[in-house]
């Protein structure tokens, strides 16, 4: 595969408007592109008459984590997933955590080049669970991530996508049918923050959500980015969470992160810890059976607890599992009450590690 092919791959979802602008049909912002114009992710752009991916095959980075950190707490815990994204994002979130990549317009940063089969020999070759396509939003590279989950399951690889779900019907469906786990990013619940800090609105993600577990295998989690005086309510903690009990069920579990100041919100104070603890109080009053912390020290708030008599079964720190005790079906020892996810009779064992690689082409 050549550098050209690599950059210039051909988009799946557009079609010819008859002013003679050709519409992006991936997420609902519908872009209409003349010749050499870009979308607002600007990776997706028009060249003569057809829509093409201009980072398919190249990568900001390739690194080895834990799957807590995407955050998945009940996909194969204590598991190891590659991890790489590519450039840009097609929402436009003033706070957001990762701007460096996914705000990027620099196409020249992305060094790293790999196929979807180089990544699928290297996750194999490494022995990792999965590969995650996450740092930037995967719908903007759906061809790539798609391409390269075929070659991760030829070779007994799970996938996973960390998205915030903005995507529309055709493509959303063929995505997710690709993926075996995705954590949404559930920015907050109402449209004014989704139009004011990231230019998109909330029902195409809801729609997202209910789709995901209405229609796919596809095992869901979700976390909320909690941003003082912006999103951190009581009054919308506890709508979202009642909305996610009446459209997805109780057993979705949903994680908080904490915000630190970054990007065009420096000034907004980091989120303090008491905040993601009164939000898990608050989403497990409503009946959701599994709330998380994150990005803050609170092993209560890491730990899963059973839903059926409250014995703590996965216990961690951090991204460490210090215990777990689920029968080999998933099951609480103590009651037999079943756990929602996907578990082995064993934890892995790859514990808070980060290793940064290469991948060649």
């Amino acid at each position: 595969m050549d550098k050209e092919t690599l950059i210039m791959h051909p988009g799946r979802y557009w079609h010819q408007l008859a002013d003679g602008r050709i519409q992006c049909d991936l997420c609902p912002r519908d872009c209409r592109l003349q010749e050499g114009q870009r979308g607002a992710c600007f990776v997706r752009m028009r060249e003569g008459n057809t829509m093409v991916l201009t980072t398919y095959g190249r990568s900001s980075g390739f690194c080895i984590d834990p799957i807590e950190k995407k955050p998945l707490n009940h996909f194969y815990p204590g598991s190891s997933v590659l991890s790489f994204g590519t450039a840009g994002c097609n929402l436009a979130c003033k706070f957001c955590q990762n701007w460096d990549i996914s705000k990027s317009r620099e196409m020249d940063r992305l060094q790293d080049q790999a196929s979807p089969a180089g990544i699928a020999a290297t996750a194999r070759s490494l022995d990792v669970k999965s590969v995650a396509f996450t740092y930037n939003d995967p719908v903007i590279f759906a061809e790539y991530a798609m391409d390269t989950a075929d070659a991760c399951h030829a070779v007994g690889i799970k996938t996973v996508a960390v998205t915030a779900g903005y995507i529309h019907a055709q493509p959303r469906a063929e995505f997710f049918a690709k993926m075996d786990a995705t954590n949404v990013d559930l920015k907050a619940f109402t449209d004014e923050f989704y139009f004011k800090l990231t230019g998109a609105h909330l029902a195409p993600v809801l729609e997202t959500l209910e789709y995901i577990v209405k229609e796919t295998r596809t095992w869901l989690e979700i976390t909320t980015l909690l941003i003082p005086g912006h999103n951190d309510s009581e009054a919308e903690i506890r709508a979202a969470a009642e909305w996610m009990m009446g459209h997805l069920g109780p057993d979705v579990p949903l994680h908080f992160s904490a915000f630190h100041p970054d990007y065009r919100m420096p000034d907004v104070p980091a989120t303090p810890a008491d905040t993601l603890v009164r939000a898990r109080r608050v989403a497990m009053e409503t009946g959701l059976h599994y709330v998380y912390t994150g990005n803050v020290h609170d092993q209560e708030g890491d730990t899963t607890f059973c839903p059926g008599c409250g014995s703590a079964l996965i216990v961690r720190d951090w991204y460490q599992i210090l215990s777990y005790h689920l029968t080999p079906e998933g099951h609480c020892p103590h009651c037999g009450h079943p756990i929602a996810g996907h578990f082995e009779a064993k934890p892995g064992s790859f514990g808070r590690k980060r290793i940064p690689l290469r991948i060649g082409a």
